[in-house]
């Protein structure tokens, strides 16, 4: 790769032995350099609008948009998390979670600093929101590197991951898309060694984001937070409909798809509303996995209580019946509703406790053909 290439002229190895003498405006360079689709437009009076996502924000020179991690130097678009992973960890798969796409396998995850969204209830907070993270006491659009993690290469990444004996990458922690060209060039390495990709998404990108994405990142899971403009408005300073266009766009896209909601007492957890959504995400496709997760007070939403469980299961069987075939439960111990279980005869095909035991039940489950071996329904996703 071209990355690697002008990497190595200057001195950087896939070790990482001599990447910190590089310095800034040399990695700078490298990223300007490496192939992959550009995710921005020059405009007029040394300005550019970024393409990643919904926001389509115009950056002056000097600025940073949104997100606070895509910025305007000299007229081009850098990003100083490119190479900085501010997480780094080998998870559950289950914890993105997915739970139609390699049950029970591990996943080399990572993410950098940065969110598009600001919201209000996040508890990645200290990474995702740059004015936030670890302390930091500056402000403006400058950036100090001893904030922004670890040196690590897309090479380096890959490497990584094989060397743990693990089958794929995730990108996820912070929101994928702002940076969204590490992600690229590290995933189009992943593939050509034979490596799934995972992006865990609050859904924002733009449709120019997730034609690129599609063919180098085999799975979403998609937050869909609530159902109203209003939520997206009040909490995350965004909108909602961009989110839904992401989860179709995916979808048609070939890319493996699950969505997961975060049910706020009081918020986005009336019956109307969630009628709403499941109705919704029936009409995109009936076989999309929901997840529905359990609230717990963080970062500025402190005046809730945590989710009941009553709320996850009333949220459950209105998703039912409407149609979804796989609704799980998740951030609540003992409240059932893990489990895979075939839509069309009922028995159990992919058995659950927690994110740290899975166990595909054999005698049930063709994982090399997806098909429930009593009824022979073939059961969507991506097993093996």
């Amino acid at each position: 790769a071209l990355l690697a290439q002008f990497g190595r002229a200057f001195g950087f190895q896939p070790n990482g032995q001599g990447f910190e003498s590089l310095g800034g405006r040399v990695f700078f360079i490298i990223y300007e350099m490496s192939e992959r689709w550009q995710s921005w437009e020059a405009l007029d009076e040394g300005k550019i609008r970024c393409l990643t996502c919904s926001h389509r924000c115009t950056i002056a020179p000097g600025r940073s948009g949104i997100c606070q991690v895509r910025r305007n130097v000299d007229g081009k678009l850098f990003s100083p998390v490119y190479g900085r992973a501010i997480a780094v960890h080998v998870d559950p798969i289950e914890k993105k979670p997915l739970h139609h796409f390699l049950p029970g396998s591990s996943i080399y995850s990572l993410g950098t600093l940065g969110c598009n969204l600001k919201c209000d209830f996040c508890q990645n907070w200290d990474i995702s929101q740059v004015e936030y993270a670890r302390g930091r006491k500056s402000k403006g659009d400058d950036i100090e590197d001893s904030i922004l993690g670890q040196h690590l290469s897309p090479e380096q990444i890959v490497a990584k991951c094989i060397q743990t004996n693990q089958q794929s990458i995730a990108f996820t922690y912070n929101e994928p898309s702002v940076f969204i060209d590490y992600a690229m060039d590290t995933a189009r390495l992943a593939k050509a060694r034979g490596l799934h990709t995972v992006f865990v998404t609050n859904g924002y990108e733009s449709a120019e984001a997730v034609e690129h994405l599609a063919g180098l990142i085999d799975a979403f899971n998609v937050d869909v937070k609530a159902f109203t403009e209003e939520f997206y408005r009040n909490h995350c300073k965004a909108k909602l409909a961009p989110v839904l266009e992401t989860v179709q766009r995916a979808h048609n896209a070939g890319i493996w798809v699950e969505v997961t909601t975060l049910l706020i007492p009081g918020e986005n957890d009336g019956d109307a509303e969630l009628d709403q959504l499941t109705k919704w995400l029936a009409s995109v496709s009936t076989t999309i996995p929901w997840h529905i997760s359990a609230f717990h007070p963080d970062f500025k939403l402190t005046d809730k209580e945590v989710t009941p469980v009553s709320t996850l299961e009333r949220a459950y069987q209105i998703g039912k019946r409407n149609g979804l075939q796989y609704i799980y439960m998740g951030n609540v111990r003992g409240a059932g509703r893990e489990n895979t279980d075939c839509p069309k005869c009922g028995v159990q095909l992919v058995q659950r406790s927690g994110m740290m035991s899975t166990r595909i039940v054999d005698q049930n489950f063709d994982v090399s053909t997806g098909k429930c071996k009593k009824c022979q329904k073939v059961i969507e996703g991506v097993w093996s």
